[in-house]
């Protein structure tokens, strides 16, 4: 093959390898970032309408609530999260639970198989937005409530839940019950 047509082919190749680079980076954008950008980005988490169902009111174990939505992408990113949490203060004696978005359709993933389904919660119907957690401590008393971290993607790295929780454990009292935080949410109550 004479030179230039290998110089042409060369220039084609590298032209087609960029317009895949450039295409497939559009597509993750769009899939993965697109969530953040478009979905609620502030919300102010107010927690004083939440109570525990009479069964699990009062003193008992620390008690954290998962508030999620099937059909929310946000959820995602705090799944392997949640099951962390699950793992390192599950043994300690912390109970986990979960309330879904009124309406909606689907099942947690299987490695949060441990925590206990809520049909509901009175005030849940209130809340901003999803996902969200709520935590009562050994008292029974409301300690926190808001987002997992604040951001696109929550991690350990980033999160409020394992001071609150490390803190409860020591005996330390904690009130954040209302929050103001910006990161990937999806709407709750249909407003």
């Amino acid at each position: 093959m004479p030179r230039p047509y290998k110089n042409l082919l060369t220039g084609l190749l590298i032209a087609v390898w960029a317009a895949a680079m450039f295409a497939a980076y559009g597509w993750y954008e769009a899939r993965y970032l697109r969530s953040f950008s478009e979905t609620p980005q502030t919300a102010l988490f107010y927690g004083e309408q939440l109570r525990l169902p009479a069964e699990l009111a009062g003193p008992g174990p620390i008690r954290l609530v998962h508030f999620w939505d099937p059909a929310c992408p946000c959820n995602v990113g705090n799944q392997q999260h949640l099951a962390e949490l699950i793992e390192r203060f599950g043994p300690q004696g912390i109970s986990f639970y979960a309330v879904q978005k009124p309406g909606s359709k689907g099942q947690l993933p299987a490695t949060l198989s441990a925590m206990q389904t809520l049909p509901e919660l009175h005030g849940s119907t209130q809340i901003p937005a999803s996902p969200a957690v709520a935590i009562w401590d050994r008292t029974g008393q409301l300690a926190y409530f808001g987002p997992y971290s604040e951001g696109a993607t929550c991690t350990s790295s980033n999160s409020f839940i394992e001071p609150i929780l490390e803190a409860l454990s020591a005996g330390r009292p904690v009130n954040a019950s209302n929050t103001l935080a910006v990161g990937c949410f999806c709407t709750w109550n249909g407003n």
